[in-house]
């Protein structure tokens, strides 16, 4: 296993951060895998040296932290770190349930960290933006949390460039903490986080940890059998992202070409290319299989040359902006 600091943080993680959504409850997701399926995927990462695992309250209901909760409590907790999220309205009947109000963060936070069986989690994240709370409340709210020793460092995910630049300008003013970590939406065919959100994280120092790194699967397999997976097709529609748009289709047939040439898989390839990406700390790689998971290791070992790098981004094409919602 490789490691690497967290943005400008000092914290030592895994380039590969494991992505816990497939963990929690069928229920909810029908990909989902309960307790006793997700349990042999987080052992083996732990001891293939992944220390970095994601997960939020949204996954499974609560499930997915309640999942990897019980696992890591047979482990020492200082050697890992442990990200969440909140933003999502958790319970139907509670519209103070989401949201980024002072009252969403400190019950839900709280709520978090009981089903993970921790004091403290290493990171906090905010899993959109909240238009309906001022960026200054939220922020009052998140430093009053590190500063009671529920969190370490805090985050955001996927907004808009101007909203993240905002929301720095206001820590720095007021004296709040400061957003540490992007988790944006990033691969090799949806690559709009290079206009703006990219460059703006490698100036401030933000560390950045992709999420669909994969692109919902479209980058695992062909794109003439991308009736992928269940997670893959039911989402790509959900969410519209926009993967087979513009240049996607022959990227795709690149990633192939250039896999069997280097006799490694597509998913390989297409992790390899964030690897290679200086702005990049760590994708978070969500799976349910073991040896998916170790594939995904392996791909630590891939080199790209240059002109292997410009193959595969040369028919990139723009599309409409996704993964704000």
């Amino acid at each position: 296993m490789e490691y690497t600091t967290l943005g400008d943080t000092g914290m030592e993680v895994s380039r590969i951060c494991l992505g816990c959504m497939s963990f929690g409850s069928p229920e909810w997701r029908p990909w989902v895998l309960d307790e006793e399926e997700s349990r042999p995927i987080i052992e083996r990462a732990i001891e293939l040296g992944v220390n970095f695992f994601d997960t939020a309250n949204m996954y499974s209901k609560g499930e997915s932290e309640r999942v990897l909760g019980n696992v890591l409590a047979e482990y020492d907790r200082d050697e890992h770190v442990v990200a969440t999220k909140g933003f999502f309205q958790m319970d139907d009947g509670n519209p103070n349930s989401g949201g980024l109000s002072r009252k969403a963060i400190e019950q839900e936070l709280d709520n978090s960290l009981e089903r993970l069986r921790m004091d403290t989690v290493d990171l906090y994240q905010t899993h959109r933006w909240d238009y309906d709370t001022p960026v200054d409340e939220t922020l009052a709210a998140l430093t009053d949390a590190v500063r009671r020793g529920k969190a370490r460092y805090i985050g955001t995910s996927s907004q808009w460039a101007h909203q993240f630049a905002d929301a720095l300008r206001t820590s720095e003013r007021e004296g709040y903490e400061r957003f540490v970590t992007m988790q944006n939406h990033y691969n090799l065919v949806y690559r709009e986080e290079e206009r703006e959100m990219l460059p703006l994280c490698q100036k401030e120092g933000v560390g950045v940890i992709p999420w669909s790194p994969l692109a919902r699967g479209y980058l695992t397999r062909p794109h003439e059998d991308i009736d992928a997976t269940a997670r893959g097709e039911a989402e790509e529609s959900m969410y519209e992202h926009p993967y087979r748009s513009g240049g996607g289709a022959e990227v795709n047939e690149r990633v192939q070409e250039l896999a069997a040439e280097k006799d490694v898989e597509m998913a390989q390839i297409a992790l390899s290319w964030l690897f290679h990406k200086d702005w990049v700390d760590a994708p978070i790689v969500g799976t349910t299989s073991v040896e998916h998971l170790e594939q995904a290791v392996e791909a630590l070992d891939i080199d790209l040359s240059d002109s292997d790098i410009e193959y595969l981004e040369e028919p990139y094409e723009p599309v409409p902006v996704s993964g704000h919602e």
